[in-house]
């Protein structure tokens, strides 16, 4: 689209009249976009020394003070109205241009507690004391750093452009995605009552299997519910050469683990997707010790609501019925913990979604965009969708890896660091340089004027 709307400008150069009486807003659309380029260009440099100081200064969830500070400073200076301390570490800069909508875009602040392998001559050297007292590294190895980066291109270009555009721009910066607890901190905290409440909501995530230069997008349900699900598996303990004296919770445990693997193939709907997973097992001391206790984690994925609650009542079911079946006693029953850190599924506005869709084609080639699956990852972002407006939203796809090496990963059938990998190393001004175009021309399509 964006090189025919370029070609019908140069037939204008020949016959003007012809264009300018049939087509004068594709001649205005190319210029615009020409503009931004110029905008993006010129800001790059700075970008991505804004990139390398993101990526080098990590901090965990819930201690982004810093990263914070900087990215208030960094918006304040795009001419942004900044309000800090939103539910924790989050920043909420807000920029008005006249009556119109308005538009929300969302980063992420937080990093991982990962030691970064990458070998970057910029690579993370840091190290944060976490929740439990444990000095541990830290990383940006899930791409808020590029998000981040992103964010405070589109600040910077679209308070370049305000004649473009009218309406209200919401940038937020939001604390603990990665322990999704920052989206409904903040929401609690005033976020769509104290401020403008958005009419959309937009956001991007950095892919680790997409070449750099390209978008992905996904109409409706993106991202998965995720639930961290705690089993207390009790039994009554004695010497391992007289079991028939105990309740032995280690052979229940291990029937409860392979019971649970049932629910998704016997008791979901296939049509529906749903993952149960044990990640996590631990029980006894000794060899010829049967223990009183067995602990298991799970995490539960699915997209509906009707899938996810079935899903954790037959837990509930399982875990009670096999107790039962072994004789333990009602006093020792299991005991099922569903976590608090619950993220729901992310389910992005197909009408929104298929309108960013086109928009994207047009702003960066029909070959650069992609329809892609969802995913069984999670995101809190789907929070902001979730209230009682039902505000539309829509979270995208940034390819992050260069395509040499995409190509090559293709040809040898060997993997590509994910996301979350200590080696994950994004090519970062390509990708930058898309993400801040990508959601600068989602804004303008929002927000722009006649």
């Amino acid at each position: 689209m964006i090189r025919s709307t370029r070609f019908l400008c140069r037939v204008g150069s020949v016959f003007p009249a012809l264009v300018l009486v049939c087509f004068p807003w594709l001649c205005a659309r190319a210029a615009l976009q020409d503009q931004v380029a110029s905008i993006v260009d010129r800001e790059l440099p700075g970008l991505i020394e804004d990139y390398r100081h993101f990526h080098s200064h990590p901090e965990l969830s819930f201690q982004e003070s810093a990263t914070a500070r900087r990215l208030a400073g960094e918006l304040r200076k795009a001419g942004f109205d900044v309000t800090t301390g939103v539910g924790g570490h989050g920043i909420v800069g807000v920029l008005r241009n006249g009556e119109g909508p308005t538009v929300l875009v969302r980063t992420d602040l937080d990093a991982l507690p990962v030691k970064e392998e990458t070998g970057l001559p910029f690579a993370s050297q840091a190290k944060a004391v976490d929740d439990q007292g444990n000095e541990v590294s830290v990383m940006h190895a899930c791409g808020h750093d590029v998000h981040m980066t992103c964010f405070l291109g589109v600040a910077r270009t679209l308070s370049q452009i305000k004649d473009a555009w009218h309406g209200t721009l919401v940038l937020i910066g939001q604390p603990a995605e990665e322990r999704g607890a920052g989206a409904v901190a903040m929401l609690k905290d005033g976020l769509f009552t104290r401020f403008s409440k958005p009419d959309y909501c937009l956001a991007l995530h950095i892919s680790s299997d997409t070449p750099a230069g390209t978008v992905g997008y996904v109409p409706g349900y993106a991202m998965a519910n995720v639930d961290s699900v705690d089993i207390l598996i009790r039994g009554v303990g004695g010497h391992g050469a007289y079991p028939h004296t105990t309740r032995d919770p280690v052979v229940l445990a291990a029937q409860t683990v392979l019971a649970l693997q049932t629910i998704v193939s016997r008791e979901i709907n296939p049509t529906e997707p749903a993952v149960v997973t044990v990640g996590s097992i631990h029980g006894g001391t000794k060899h010829n010790i049967v223990p009183d206790e067995v602990r298991l984690q799970l995490t539960l994925r699915s997209y509906t609501d009707e899938v996810r609650e079935q899903t954790i009542a037959t837990i509930r079911r399982i875990t009670r019925g096999l107790a039962d079946a072994a004789g333990i006693p009602e006093n020792l029953m299991p005991v099922v913990t569903v976590k608090d850190e619950f993220t729901p599924a992310a389910y992005n506005d197909p009408e929104l979604t298929e309108r960013m869709a086109g928009v994207f084609r047009e702003w960066l080639g029909e070959g650069n965009v992609m329809r892609r699956k969802p995913v069984m990852g999670g995101e809190d972002f789907g929070r902001y969708g979730r209230t009682e407006d039902k505000i539309p939203i829509l979270m995208f796809s940034l390819g992050g890896v260069s395509s040499e090496t995409v190509k090559e990963s293709l040809r040898l059938g060997k993997g590509l660091p994910s996301l979350h990998s200590p080696v994950f190393a994004p090519d970062a001004q390509p990708a930058i340089r898309t993400g801040v175009t990508a959601m600068t021309a989602a804004v303008l399509e929002l927000m722009g004027k006649e």
